[in-house]
């Protein structure tokens, strides 16, 4: 028999003897616990055995949970699955675990649990830095969400008149489809709100919704912005590249605010993406499919600038599929006390004041104002009355001025001096406010903002007499 012969036969019968498995797995540098298909304790090694500060053999036969509090061996066992490189802690160290199923003809008979450290020191180090990255992962996820997700629902939107309740019936409508919307009206009617309400009441939902406002990139930035770009696309390009807004809109909604601000020759291109639901980024080869709903919002006319030649007639058409136009504030006068309240509301609860109130007066005033600013001018106005206001109700007093004067029209100030106007708006605004509080002097001066006396100088100023013409 040669001698390499006799050294496997050896070798042979050294593997083959009871306990030499037992003390391969003892002086192993890794934890071992082995379960059977119960989850009862059938094995732990010395090293897992000195760690826990436990007594091997008198481990055999407890139920796991009775080991380690917090182990899965037992739900392994009857998963089936495996749990590779799975974070496990125990009395406030961290390790990484294997739990493997072992079968024999199809059925799970044991589980084998490996525990991965060389010391307890560098497990924890290890357990520490994954948890630590973790957490971050689930930081930007969840601030992305954020970022991305709708807001307003269609309760967020305020208005008792025939007009927004109409139009909300229409967007509600047009939320179950997925086609695109075009949503018209002036400057701070509340555009973006119904975009994210529509996305909201969607099948989209769970998705992204992504806005973007044509008018705020730069021209050259735009179509990097859209569509994304690859790394070395352009100087200044970041070096992994960049996925643009239609890329990220997957499954969701884009919302390209101000779509009258596109320029011409990027208007072909967001054709395409609309018809085909395809585009490559800029510097890039690979065709990138996105499967996105388009809401598009702009406070111009489009069918003028169509006409003009300032905007893509194909373009206008596949854009107004379904068309929702917002009113003016001007035009749905009723909307503006319930907006008024419920933006009060807001501010209120922000700032911890209370319940504030508005005085008949004041809402007179807030009704015949024309708001050429609209809910973003209410909106403004209330905040600016609420910083300065003295206890719980808004007076007419406490409204910023010019709501309530007579609107002076630009012609007058190019035909009257600054003192012909100054002395016709002090006269009416006293006249006004006389009316308005049935010629109380003491009101009067209140709601003005001046004493009684400075009230009586002026009134015998401008000839005004102390009971009505």
């Amino acid at each position: 028999m040669s001698k390499t012969h006799k050294k496997r036969q050896k070798g042979r019968e050294l593997f083959s003897r009871a306990d030499f498995l037992k003390k391969l797995l003892d002086n192993m540098q890794i934890g071992v616990i082995i379960s059977d298909q119960d989850g009862y304790v059938i094995y732990i090694n010395d090293t897992y055995a000195r760690f826990l500060n436990i007594e091997p053999a008198a481990q055999i036969g407890k139920h796991a949970t009775e080991v380690v509090a917090n182990t899965r061996l037992h739900i392994v066992a009857k998963t089936g699955i495996a749990e590779v490189n799975y974070p496990h802690e125990f009395k406030d160290i961290g390790f990484l675990v294997h739990r493997i199923p072992i079968r024999e003809d199809g059925k799970i008979i044991a589980v084998l649990g490996l525990v991965l450290f060389d010391s307890a020191q560098t497990a924890s180090r290890l357990a520490e830095k994954l948890s630590h990255l973790e957490s971050k992962l689930r930081h930007a996820e969840n601030e992305l969400a954020s970022l991305r997700s709708a807001r307003y629902t269609f309760d967020s939107i305020v208005g008792v008149s025939q007009e927004m309740t109409t139009l909300k019936k229409e967007a509600r409508r047009a939320a179950g489809g997925n086609f695109p919307i075009l949503i018209s009206g002036d400057s701070g009617t509340g555009k973006e709100l119904f975009a994210q309400a529509v996305h909201h009441a969607s099948p989209r939902k769970p998705y992204p919704f992504v806005r973007i406002n044509c008018a705020a990139i730069p021209e050259n930035l735009l179509e990097s912005e859209l569509f994304g770009y690859e790394k070395g696309a352009f100087t200044g390009a970041g070096a992994g590249g960049k996925p643009g807004k239609f890329e990220l809109a997957h499954h969701g909604t884009i919302f390209l605010d101000e779509i009258g601000e596109l320029p011409l020759e990027m208007q072909p291109k967001l054709l395409r993406v609309l018809e085909e639901k395809e585009f490559d980024r800029v510097g890039g080869t690979r065709l990138i499919r996105s499967d996105f709903r388009l809401i598009a919002a702009t406070n111009q006319n489009l069918e003028e600038m169509v006409t003009a030649g300032k905007f893509r007639r194909d373009l206008f058409y596949r854009l107004n599929v379904f068309r929702l136009h917002i009113p003016p504030l001007r035009e749905r006068r009723t909307d503006i006390i319930p907006l008024a309240t419920h933006i009060l509301l807001n501010l209120s609860q922000e700032a911890g004041m209370g319940d504030i109130a508005v005085s008949e007066l004041a809402q007179k005033a807030l009704k015949k104002h024309d708001w050429p600013g609209n809910v973003r001018e209410l909106s403004n106005v209330l905040e600016r009355t609420l910083s300065t206001l003295n206890g719980h109700t808004i007076d007419l007093c406490d409204l910023p001025f010019y709501l309530h004067r007579a609107r002076l029209k630009p012609r007058d100030v190019s035909r009257r001096g600054l003192k012909s106007i100054h002395a016709q708006t002090e006269t009416e605004a006293i006249r006004f406010a006389l009316a308005e509080n049935n010629y109380n002097k003491t009101k009067t001066a209140k709601m003005l903002g001046i004493n009684r006396t400075l009230l009586y100088k002026k009134m015998s100023r401008y000839n005004i007499k102390l009971e009505p013409e």
